[in-house]
């Protein structure tokens, strides 16, 4: 799991967000302005569970320290991912990092 958050922080160094003109469409996420937009659907729950996978920690360890079995926190990381449309936690990871909301 270091691994996981070495590679979100690269991510997120690597990462610069593109001005977007009034005739393109920005990707889901971003503004016309090119500022981040944080999906309705995700709350503070879900982004301090980000941010707890984000540090490194198994899921196990993430678990014990929200008070959440396993599994729950297994189940709401994919409902997550489901929400952001990305297929992995660290892809919801990274997601949230480059929006600076975690």
């Amino acid at each position: 799991m270091e691994q996981a958050a070495t590679l979100v922080r690269h991510a997120v160094e690597e990462t610069t967000v593109p001005s977007w003109s009034e005739s393109m469409v920005p990707p889901p996420g971003v503004s016309h302005d090119g500022a981040p937009e944080a999906p309705s659907d995700l709350n503070d729950d879900d982004l301090h569970l980000l941010a707890e996978i984000a540090t490194g920690v198994t899921t196990d360890v993430a678990a014990r320290r929200l008070e959440l079995s396993a599994r729950t926190l297994r189940r709401r990381l994919r409902a997550i991912c489901d929400r952001l449309g990305v297929n992995t936690p660290i892809e919801a990871v990274v997601w949230a990092a480059r929006r600076q909301l975690i």
